[in-house]
């Protein structure tokens, strides 16, 4: 019990952040003051970078969420230039998560909330301009969050996932 202690702890505060390290123990059936250091290990390793909630985009004022695909060119790709792309990503902040990565012939990803596509379409064309000698191709795939969903953009939902 005590090796999966910490992992059930995750995924206790996955599904609700706002519960006390009380209420945790008493759902974990362990002391309080054992929930309070599991926490902290778990804040001091990393494992927990924040304490967040998902709110509703919508009355934040943003209508469009964007996945955007990015084909670096590998030829002059070092060390440098992905920290200069970190640099440039950490400026944005509608970008919620940008990465390298393989799939669909794209070698990264920018996940950003956008108020209009009037925005989005800027963001779009400066990303272009202030990259165009690291590209070879940027595409995009918008979803308008004012058309519904199927299922509510959540990292609760992985509070049950098996492991």
């Amino acid at each position: 019990m005590q090796k999966q202690l910490p992992q059930k702890l995750l995924r206790r505060l996955l599904a609700n952040s706002k519960r006390s390290d009380r209420e945790l123990a008493k759902r974990l059936d362990v002391s309080q003051p054992t929930i309070s250091r599991i926490r902290s290990r778990l804040e001091k390793k990393g494992l927990i970078k924040d304490y967040t909630i998902t709110p509703d985009f919508t009355q934040m004022g943003f209508e469009i969420l964007a996945l955007t695909f990015v084909k670096m060119r590998a030829e002059i790709l070092s060390p440098e230039v992905m920290d200069g792309a970190k640099k440039y990503a950490e400026k944005w902040p509608n970008v919620i998560f940008a990465s390298s990565g393989e799939g669909l012939g794209m070698t990264g990803v920018i996940i950003s909330f956008h108020k209009d596509y009037t925005e989005y379409h800027s963001r779009l064309n400066r990303l272009r301009v202030d990259w165009k000698e690291f590209t070879e191709d940027i595409r995009s795939f918008i979803i308008s969050l004012k058309e519904g969903e199927f299922k509510r953009f959540s990292l609760t939902h992985l509070a049950d996932v098996p492991i």
